[in-house]
C-alpha cells in the first residue's frame, strides 16, 4: 500500500514539474505583448472563471447546503474587497471563508 502511494506521488510530481520546466524553457521565446501570450492568458482566466461559476452554481460537498443567495453575496463582497485591497488575494480568501461559515451557520 505505501509503495503504491509513494509511486503515485512520484509520478504526479514528475508530470507536474516536467510540464512547468518545459514551460519555463519555452517561455524565453514568447514576448508578453504577443498575441499568443495574450491568448493563453485569456484562456487561463476563462478556465478559472468557468470553474468558479461551476462551484457557485453546481456546488459539491458541504457547499451544497449553502443557499444560492449566500454564495452570490460572498462572491460579490469578496470581489469588492479584492478591488479595494489593490488586487490582493489574501483578504478576499480569508473573508470568504469566514463569511461562508457565518452565513451557512446562522442564515
Amino acid at each position: 500500500m505505501s509503495t503504491s502511494v509513494f509511486l503515485a506521488i512520484l509520478v504526479t510530481s514528475l508530470a507536474t514539474f516536467s510540464s512547468r520546466f518545459l514551460g519555463v524553457i519555452s517561455s524565453k521565446g514568447i514576448k508578453e505583448t504577443s498575441k499568443l501570450f495574450r491568448w493563453f492568458n485569456c484562456l487561463a482566466y476563462s478556465t478559472l472563471a468557468a470553474l468558479i461559476a461551476r462551484t457557485i452554481i453546481f456546488p459539491v460537498g458541504v457547499l451544497v447546503d449553502a443557499s444560492y443567495l449566500s454564495r452570490i453575496v460572498v462572491v460579490l463582497f469578496c470581489l469588492f474587497i479584492f478591488f479595494i485591497s489593490k488586487r490582493n488575494f489574501v483578504y478576499p480568501t480569508v473573508i470568504s471563508a469566514i463569511m461562508m461559515a457565518l452565513l451557512s451557520n446562522y442564515f
